[in-house]
């Protein structure tokens, strides 16, 4: 049997789908798994007939790939990545090649990085969204790492990856890193999308009164818009239609309501916090699932404390037609949030990410592809410097012509007793970043009262430093610094 050209380490069933995509491509595939009796299973039922080599050894495996190796391992992040990494070391050759397809956090590939690139081997630390049927048809790739080690994958790479109609869903995000960077706010941002989707949801079902079939109807009329044509609108359109043979009501409506996580969406969440990049949407998104885990105390909860029960009497379409207003605006500052993210972490860590090309590879085969990415895309082409998608003039008429309608349902929701936390928070980004003037001022003076911490003046050159004895009457004084 002739060498392999790519192998695939891990055959859950992402493992399974990347390994079938790559094959159906015209490229001969090795695959292991530790466990051999899942190796026996995937051959007998998906890779009969189809140009794959199943090996049981680490060994055989790597013996039966041509050189320069390239190795796609598709195992839990943390150490399990590590533990395949050490296995797989000893076995190669210089400029063969590892990737880590999992969603591992981007302090693990930076360090997997310096590790391998210092013994002649390459590692590529590829984002994959797209999900099961994303894997198997097209995925978008965002691969970091190597960047001899990516031009050796880029063959296949852009034929197993979403096909949009400006190019593959796959380009070089960046040394170290960026690549499992980028995908972790990818994710931030699907955090933010389906919480927002989500209170959308809430106020029509719970405020509006709308049932399944209604509902149903508002997120299909709402897919075929300009501005919220996308796959998270598509699926909670189709979801509706789901009827559970039980209750013989939606489905949706028999499922708990406690939302899990996989740990991406906090991460981002601690990443802008220890980047100083405010990202409230996707903050609110994460503790929207931290409070949903709270079932039972929210159970014990709503039987002690009351709030409204109305339900809304005016015009149910008008009504509707400014929730979806609402969600686009929230939607824009979720992107704003996770593209001024990337912005300053591609600046802080030199990964020189390039958001026009970040958006465009997101345009197909991910989880948030939606059609007002051309637009996003656009605004950074016309602008890499753009410190902020709310700048960019279509987005900011954008959210001016639906600003009224925008705070109507947060007034709505709050009147109702509705939370709408991912609502406020974009809300608030949106208020908060227009206004030349904060109440922070306020903060300084209280931290300079009880800590000396100083502070700057608007009528004084900035850089300098004052201080000022509260309880006494004394003039203030010049600080050189802080004492923060």
């Amino acid at each position: 049997m002739a060498k392999r050209t790519f192998g695939v380490i891990g055959l859950a069933v992402m493992g399974e789908n990347l390994a079938l995509n790559v094959e159906s491509r015209g490229f001969p595939i090795a695959v292991f798994n530790r466990t051999a009796t899942k190796t026996e299973k995937f051959m007998a039922e998906r890779a009969k007939d189809k140009d794959v080599k199943a090996a049981y050894s680490l060994e055989e495996f790597v013996k039966v790939l041509e050189r320069p190796r390239n190795i796609l391992v598709m195992v839990k992040a943390g150490k399990p990545v590590d533990a395949v990494i050490d296995q797989l070391k000893p076995l190669l050759d210089q400029g063969d090649t590892i990737i880590d397809g999992g969603n591992s956090l981007y302090d693990d590939t930076e360090r997997r990085t310096r590790d391998l690139e210092s013994t002649g081997l390459g590692f590529v630390g590829m984002g994959v969204s797209g999900g099961e049927e994303g894997a198997l048809n097209g995925p978008s790739l965002m691969p970091g790492g190597t960047e001899a080690g990516y031009k050796d994958l880029e063959p296949i790479l852009v034929k197993i990856a979403a096909q949009v109609d400006d190019g593959p869903c796959v380009t070089y995000i960046g040394p170290g890193g960026a690549g499992h960077y980028v995908k972790m706010v990818h994710n931030g941002i699907e955090y933010g999308d389906m919480q927002l989707i989500a209170e959308a949801y809430d106020i029509l079902k719970n405020g509006l009164g709308l049932n399944g079939q209604e509902l149903h109807q508002v997120f299909s009329e709402w897919n075929q818009t300009e501005e919220l044509n996308s796959f998270l609108i598509e699926i909670t359109a189709d979801i509706f239609t789901r009827i559970d043979p039980t209750t013989d009501l939606p489905l949706v409506e028999s499922i708990l309501d406690a939302a899990g996580q996989k740990g991406t969406g906090r991460w981002t969440v601690v990443s802008s916090l220890e980047l100083g990049v405010p990202i409230p949407t996707m903050y609110a998104a994460v503790n929207a699932r931290v409070m949903s885990a709270y079932k039972d105390e929210r159970l014990a909860a709503s039987k002690l404390l009351t709030g409204p029960t109305a339900k809304y009497e005016g015009d149910k379409q008008e009504f509707i037609n400014k929730i979806k207003d609402a969600l686009y605006c929230s939607k824009m500052c979720s992107y704003a949030q996770g593209m001024a993210l990337l912005s300053k972490a591609s600046s802080q860590f030199n990964y020189n990410i390039n958001l026009a090309e970040t958006a465009r590879i997101w345009k197909g085969g991910c989880i948030i592809r939606a059609g007002f990415l051309d637009k996003i895309k656009a605004a950074f082409n016309e602008n890499p410097l753009l410190p902020n998608l709310l700048l960019a003039p279509e987005f900011k008429q954008s959210i001016l012509d639906r600003s009224s309608a925008w705070r109507d349902v947060l007034v709505v929701a709050n009147t109702l007793g509705i939370a709408v936390p991912a609502f406020s928070a974009s809300l608030d980004y949106f208020d908060s970043y227009r206004r030349a003037v904060l109440p922070q001022n306020l903060t300084q003076a209280q931290r300079d009262y009880f800590g000396a911490h100083t502070y700057e003046r608007v009528d004084k050159p900035k850089g300098e430093f004052y201080h000022t004895e509260w309880t006494k009457t004394d003039e203030l004084s010049l600080q050189t610094g802080t004492t923060d």
